[in-house]
């Protein structure tokens, strides 16, 4: 087995904390992965206080990896030892439903292994990036540019794929008006996207002081929702909504900004059950869609198109020690835009 050095907690009621554990030896297909950076998502924090579900304790957390590559086994054919790569949010699925053949592992019909928090087909439990290295399956793992800062590429692999893919799902771009709704980690890769996708871009916010740091990123307009004169100026105005938005917010004033057909893709995940009047839906033909992460191979199109247009997410790197304390700055939204933990701290 490998020796590895991590952050965990071992159990929703205790703080993360130093934890040594072991991961499988490199198998013929797998490639081992030297974690050097990992990007702290809302849902590490979610996921170690138990809101959406029972966790698997001890839990570390991370799922936005990336690092060298130090080992890979005598069968694999897509890495090499030496070379940068990123795992997302999964490390496994079953390969052979009709979805994982067409490319939609997240939406595996016998359910994908998830990075961490989860069991893996063995029936062992799974261990995020907030770690010293990772053992991933061939498949599941990711080439990574040197074109662009590697702390700054980590949270692509699930801020990024998760806006990009709803996005080019349906088809945004040219001649399109898309909100993004919230500007954090999610919102603001929502708004580099959208923008380079030639869409024209509004970002939807309660707070007025965001506007300068939405102009900053791209965004052509900017609307305060708490000012209901602002709100009433747009309804019926966007093509596309993308909610990124993980807590309770009034979903019927925001459908009612939609064009007719227009479609509210949901990628946040509040604690809570949306609440929508069907009238909301009804009157314009509108449509309410979720959409998650992407593919294996979609995620690797992500990320070339961020090397090639250099598109990174905004961070702030942090040491795993001060680990606690960003989660309660993330709560109150004090970061621009996403915490990147520097694992050489571990």
């Amino acid at each position: 087995m490998i020796q590895a050095k991590a952050y965990a907690a071992q159990s929703p009621e205790t703080d993360l904390a130093p934890w040594d554990f072991e991961r499988r030896e490199v198998g013929p297909h797998d490639v081992q992965i030297e974690i050097q950076y990992c990007g702290v998502c809302h849902s590490d924090l979610h996921q170690i206080k138990n809101d959406w579900f029972p966790g698997v304790f001890p839990m570390v957390p991370g799922h936005e990896i990336v690092g060298k590559i130090v080992k890979v086994g005598d069968h694999v054919k897509k890495f090499s030892v030496g070379e940068l790569a990123g795992v997302g949010c999964m490390v496994d699925s079953c390969q052979v439903c009709e979805n994982c053949k067409d490319g939609l592992e997240q939406y595996c019909l016998e359910g994908n292994t998830q990075t961490y928090n989860n069991l893996d087909r063995q029936g062992v439990p799974t261990y995020g990036g907030y770690s010293s290295t990772i053992v991933v399956r061939e498949e599941f793992v990711l080439h990574v540019s040197d074109k662009l800062p590697l702390a700054a590429t980590a949270p692509l692999l699930c801020a990024g794929i998760t806006t990009y893919s709803p996005l080019r799902h349906w088809k945004v771009g040219k001649g399109h008006k898309l909100a993004i709704l919230g500007l954090g980690g999610l919102g603001h890769m929502g708004v580099k996207f959208g923008v380079a996708f030639g869409a024209e871009v509004t970002v939807l916010s309660t707070s007025a002081s965001k506007e300068q740091a939405a102009k900053d990123l791209g965004a052509h307009h900017f609307v305060v929702t708490s000012d209901p004169a602002q709100v009433e100026a747009v309804k019926g105005s966007f093509d596309f909504i993308l909610d990124t938005v993980s807590a309770k917010h009034d979903m019927d004033m925001y459908l009612s900004l939609l064009k007719t057909n227009g479609t509210l893709i949901g990628v946040g995940v509040p604690s809570e059950p949306y609440s929508i009047r069907p009238f909301s839906l009804l009157a314009g033909r509108k449509s309410m869609a979720g959409s998650g992460i992407g593919g294996i191979a979609e995620t690797q199109e992500m990320l070339d198109f961020c090397a090639e247009h250099n598109i990174v997410s905004d961070i702030e790197l942090i040491d795993i020690k001060d680990i606690t304390a960003s989660y309660e700055r993330m709560e109150r939204g004090d970061v621009r835009y996403r915490f990147v933990i520097d694992m050489a701290t571990l």
